[in-house]
């Protein structure tokens, strides 16, 4: 009984971390293939600018260093976005990669509770012949 315990929950925990794993893999690839939409240039780096309420609370000589930042990193960042949509291929090898090691994880841990039920049911049992040898 004990046994198809553990490896039922075994196999529940394999399947929510496969779930976990298709679901931000899915997330990553959709993330990285709508980036070069975001690649506009200064257009869309404006819009990353400070909201009105957060600049009630800041002094105005931050807020212009920040968009001054900003602006200068425009480059940097247009280089990046460009280049981001072309690693979607790498984060589905990271994603096998990662899924695959947690897996083996997982198959290690049900593969040693099932070895420990049956070094406690075989101690048990010793135990219990011990005792009724010693009584008679």
């Amino acid at each position: 009984m004990f046994y198809a315990i553990t490896w039922f929950l075994s196999f529940m925990l394999l399947a929510l971390w496969s779930l976990a794993c298709w679901g931000a893999h899915a997330v990553t690839v959709w993330a990285l293939s709508s980036a070069g939409t975001l690649a506009n240039g200064t257009s869309s780096m404006d819009a990353v600018l400070l909201p009105e309420w957060i600049r009630g609370w800041i002094p105005p000589q931050l807020a212009q260093e920040f968009a001054s930042m900003i602006t200068t990193l425009a480059s940097v960042v247009q280089a990046a976005m460009d280049t981001v949509p072309a690693l979607s291929g790498a984060v589905s090898v990271l994603a096998w990669a990662i899924w695959g090691l947690g897996a083996l994880v997982l198959l290690a841990f049900a593969v040693g509770a099932h070895i420990l039920i049956a070094v406690f049911k075989r101690r048990k049992t010793s135990s219990g012949v011990h005792g009724a040898a010693a009584t008679r």
